[in-house]
């Protein structure tokens, strides 16, 4: 047990209290040293670095607000629709919290898209941190399937044909795929047994491993250190530290970034507010006029589209016809190629790349595309797992990379928001050969990126995070 801290009888009220807390909870003030008041972070943050914490605000905004709107919804496929109507209209504030939630989906991906991009940027996913992003990944595939199980929830024609074109993907896979379809749903279509069963995933089980995955990423990212814009270690055995051993690059998370992120909150609340009380539909991307009619199995929406956020993966899905199987065994054949002739490997494994690519082309042909689609959908989010590794350049940020290096992210950017909204329109022939060209510039940027992250000279990196006072 622990020996009690003393403290003098002059003084404060709140001393006092604080002194009592402490000595009887501990571990919570060591945690906030630790997490907090002693965490040092690089002292050159700018605003990119808001997003993290905006992240973690919109998932308590989610949580309060869902707590609130189970209290009322119930999840009967005769009564879902009612329920979120009777939210709506009859309880008091119904409305705001519903707007909140609906609206907080959307700002959750905004923000996490964001967040993972100024990762792309610095190069925060390098080593020593190969982990954080790992448990990052994760974070954004849970918040997928936290997201697609709860559109289903409000029960109109968007969310139910939504649903029972999604879960009917899982079909196209070879020998399991019906009966996986079937384990999903419940039942032989999107139905009331679906219903139940998204709900309790949505509520219970996802946002628990949510949670889990949240404080991994935390912990581990406090133990490993930020990154920086610079991408210089300020706590390695080279950095510069004081008499303490504290680096001198680095400043205490509170209060210096509590009051720096305490501004991106309040910039953040105020567009949120704007969006919830003015626009809460925003066009019809975040909430779909469709989804306001009460769904109706025998009544096809003329165009079903997922949600804005899903919408650059179901390009990437709806990109996958025959004819693209063609182009697609052409990068297999023009890869394995490569390998076997410019790479520097025993002719054994030569003879296993050509043997796998063979394998792979004969599957290729022998399975149906509408397969491979949902495998070029799955994999454009696994392949994230794997940047730490696929990113070769000599340098983290991109500051000090070659010049182009940006127009190459900046083309990236521009083609996932080209994806995004191709994925909102209604498939046409210019579209199909847009988004096809797309989802081949989106895994040739990955897949390709041990060769191109390392051209050009890299620009000398300091031994110093830069800062300006300001």
């Amino acid at each position: 047990m622990a020996e009690f801290k003393e403290i003098s009888p002059n003084a404060s009220a709140g001393a006092k209290l604080t002194n009592w807390f402490e000595n009887r909870f501990p571990t919570a003030f060591d945690a906030y040293r630790v997490h907090m008041s002693e965490y040092y972070a690089p002292k050159n943050f700018n605003f990119w670095y808001i997003f993290g914490s905006l992240a973690l605000l919109v998932l308590v905004i989610q949580i309060v607000t869902g707590i609130f709107l189970v209290m009322h919804y119930k999840p009967d496929a005769a009564k879902a629709f009612e329920s979120v109507e009777y939210i709506m209209r009859d309880v008091p504030w119904g409305w705001l919290i519903r707007y909140m939630h609906s609206t907080g989906a959307s700002a959750f991906f905004v923000v996490v898209y964001l967040h993972m991009f100024r990762g792309l940027l610095y190069g925060s996913y390098r080593k020593p941190r190969e982990l954080v992003w790992i448990f990052g990944c994760a974070i954004f595939l849970a918040l997928m399937a936290e997201a697609f199980m709860g559109y289903l929830l409000p029960w109109g024609q968007m969310s139910y044909w939504g649903a029972q074109v999604i879960v009917n993907l899982f079909a196209a896979i070879p020998f399991v795929g019906p009966d996986l379809a079937l384990l999903i749903r419940g039942d032989y279509v999107v139905g009331d047994a679906t219903l139940n069963r998204f709900f309790s995933f949505h509520v219970i089980a996802v946002p628990l491993v949510l949670l889990g995955l949240v404080v991994a990423h935390l912990l581990a990212l406090h133990d490993v250190g930020s990154n920086n814009p610079d991408g210089i270690e300020i706590k390695g055995p080279k950095a510069p530290k004081d008499a303490k051993g504290k680096p001198l690059d680095g400043i205490p998370f509170h209060p210096y970034y509590t009051v720096h992120d305490i501004l991106g909150v309040c910039l953040f609340l105020m567009a949120f507010s704007a969006v919830v009380f003015f626009a809460p539909e925003a066009g019809g991307y975040f909430l779909e006029y469709n989804n306001f009619i009460p769904a109706d199995p025998l009544v096809t929406p003329a165009h079903i589209a997922p949600v804005w956020y899903f919408t650059p993966f179901y390009s990437m899905l709806r990109a996958i016809t025959t004819e693209m199987m063609y182009a697609l065994i052409a990068c297999v054949v023009l890869a394995a190629a490569f390998g076997v002739l410019k790479g520097r490997m025993p002719a054994i494994f030569k003879g296993v790349v050509v043997a796998a690519a063979a394998v792979g082309v004969a599957l290729m042909l022998a399975i149906d595309a509408k397969f491979w689609g949902v495998v070029v959908m799955g994999g454009a989010v696994i392949i994230l797992f794997f940047l730490p590794w696929l990113d070769c350049s000599p340098v983290k940020s991109i500051r000090y990379r070659p010049s182009w290096h940006k127009y190459v992210y900046a083309v990236f950017v521009v083609n996932f928001v080209i994806l995004a909204y191709l994925g909102v329109q209604p498939p046409s022939p210019i579209g199909e050969r847009v988004s096809q060209v797309g989802t081949l510039f989106y895994f040739g940027f990955f897949l390709l990126m041990p060769w191109w992250s390392r051209l050009g000279e890299p620009k000398p990196v300091p031994d110093r995070v830069t800062f300006a006072a300001h």
